[in-house]
């Protein structure tokens, strides 16, 4: 009689390593209730209690009643939407989760370039004029230099 040994398997041993993954992983989609974020609701972004001032500070903005967190601050286009939206989260878990971020919280130049686009985009009619105008190349045209409180309003 063949006497039996206990080695495992490789494959055995990779499917429970992926198995062990795949539940870790979907533990913590779950419960950071991340799909949530896919959606165009702003208050999802108060989700994180480290955005709770920014959402606070938006509902008494002027922009509170014309565009959501989404309309600001992801470009426009499917793919260019849900990339940002990943791409933002990948950032957002490993800051959080490594503790290693600036507070408060501070948005990258990434982000404000796409802020300051989709300011363009919105009013446009209005900034026209001054985005011909000639400047500086250490000066560029900035709506929130002015207009840093539209967005996100006093939160005390």
């Amino acid at each position: 009689m063949k006497q039996r040994s206990h080695e495992i398997a490789p494959g055995a041993l990779l499917v429970g390593l992926l198995g062990v993954l795949l539940g870790a992983g979907g533990f913590t989609l779950r419960e950071g209730e991340a799909f949530a974020y896919l959606s165009d609701e702003s208050k999802v972004c108060a989700n994180c209690h480290i955005m709770r001032d920014h959402y606070d500070g938006w509902q008494k903005a002027s922009h509170h009643t014309a565009a959501t967190c989404n309309d600001c601050h992801v470009p426009k286009g499917l793919i260019p939407k849900y990339w940002t939206k990943a791409e933002n989260g990948y950032h957002h878990s490993k800051a959080f989760t490594l503790q290693n971020f600036h507070e408060p919280i501070l948005a990258q130049p990434k982000s404000r370039r796409i802020v300051q686009n989709n300011c363009i985009r919105c009013h446009g009619d209005l900034v026209g004029q001054m985005l011909a105008k000639p400047r500086p190349a250490d000066e560029p045209f900035r709506c929130a230099r002015c207009h840093d409180r539209v967005g996100h309003g006093p939160t005390r």
